[in-house]
Formats: structure tokens, sequence, C-alpha cells
């Protein structure tokens, strides 16, 4: 239990995203993330045009990519210590690899590529810890100009988790409507899987339904609980 005005003993997580969807779902199962901007922008990113790259290889090189690039900044501004989670969502259909569209002729595009078939959705999630080696300086030798070069811990963790999702047979004019409210935009596949449900979209889920919203919650509670030092994780969300 925490005392009123105490400092939190937690160390802090960092989310290096500006999700509000992926940090509701860190809210929701009880943490406090901070938000921070990865310096890496989404639309920016493309697939090379390889027949050997995997999207799933793919995935976690951006969230590998957001993670470290997060952790540079936080240690060139002398953040705590603490871990950082950085994620990547993408869908691939045919083994074409859709993130966030462009603009609204790409999320046309997109929607109607994936509708009345399967798609797989993927996200993949990189933890990365902030924190100083021992033997780091005290306040007192870093007010004195003695700050020796950080150096984070060696550790990372890298997976992707993979749902498949089938899309039924979505009107032209509920797609239209659809792009035009701009709700498409920052979303992978121009689309989140909870509002289409709400909005009555024929749309099926297989596999962890937060992993098509950008974090598969399934598989990171159990890695995070622990990290945290956490007593979150309950045996269904630990279960594969």
């Amino acid at each position: 239990m925490t005392t009123p005005g105490a400092p939190s003993m937690t160390p802090p997580l960092y989310l290096a995203s500006a999700s509000p969807r992926r940090r509701k779902m860190l809210e929701d199962a009880g943490f406090s993330p901070i938000v921070i901007h990865p310096g890496v922008d989404d639309a920016e990113l493309s697939p090379p045009a390889s027949a050997t790259l995997k999207p799933e290889h793919w995935v976690m090189a951006l969230a590998s990519l957001k993670a470290r690039a997060a952790r540079d900044g936080l240690l060139r501004g002398g953040a705590a210590a603490g871990t950082i989670l950085a994620a990547d969502t993408v869908c691939v259909v045919d083994g074409r690899i859709l993130g966030q569209p462009r603009d609204e002729a790409h999320a046309r595009e997109m929607l109607r590529l994936m509708r009345g078939r399967t798609h797989r959705t993927m996200t993949g999630v990189c933890l990365l810890p902030v924190a100083e080696p021992p033997g780091s300086p005290t306040p007192e030798s870093r007010q004195a100009g003695r700050l020796p070069h950080r150096h984070p811990p060696h550790w990372r963790l890298l997976f992707v988790d993979v749902a498949e999702v089938h899309v039924g047979d979505v009107p032209d004019a509920a797609i239209e409507r659809y792009v035009q409210s701009g709700d498409w935009r920052g979303k992978a596949g121009g689309y989140n899987l909870s509002e289409r449900l709400e909005a009555g979209w024929p749309i099926e889920c297989r596999g962890d339904p937060a992993t098509v919203m950008g974090l598969p919650m399934r598989r990171l509670l159990p890695l995070l609980a622990p990290i945290l030092d956490r007593r979150h994780a309950s045996p269904a969300a630990a279960s594969p």
C-alpha cells in the first residue's frame, strides 16, 4: 500500500507511443505509463520491397527502433530508471504489409482489400531498460560536473503476437462513411477492432483482440509484472 504523499516505489513505465489505445489498455490493466514520443513517425516508414522480408521481422524491427530512439532521448534527459515499452502494429494481406494509411484514398484501398477475407494482424513489442549501471555518480558528483557516459543495462525483450481477423461483406457506403469520418487515421490497416465491432461491422477475431488494437496484453502482462515488480498478472492473463 502506498502512503498518501509518499513517492511511488514502482519503477516508471515509459510508453514510447502516441497511441491513446495503447495507453488506455495499460491504464485499464492497472499501470500508469509515462507517455513519451519515440521520435519515429510511423507514417514515414514503409517496408522495403523484398520477397524475403517477413512481416514478423518488420514489426519487431520497428518496435526495437522506437524503443532505442526513446531510450536515447531519456538518457540524454537524465530520466529516472525504468522500462521502455514500444510497439508497432501492421496488417498483412496476401503477404502485403499494411501500416497506417497515408490519406483517404489509401485508407479506402486498404479497407476494400481486407473486405470479404481473412487477414493477419501483427504487433511487435520491445521492452528496454532505462537505468544506470552500478557505481553511477551521486547527485553531488553530477552537480560537480563529473558525469561519466551513461550505459544502460544490456537486456532486451522482443516478441511478436499474431491474430487473424475476418472482415465480412462491408457495404461500399459504410466504408465511404467511415473514410470520410477520418477515424482511420493513425491505425494499422485503417481501422480499430473495437470501434468497428461497435459500429456493427461483420468482423471476427481469432487470437488476442488486444493484439489487433496495438498491444498483445495476454503475453505482455506476465512480462511487465516482474520487470516492474508488480504482482499484477492474473492466471488468465498469463495463459498463452
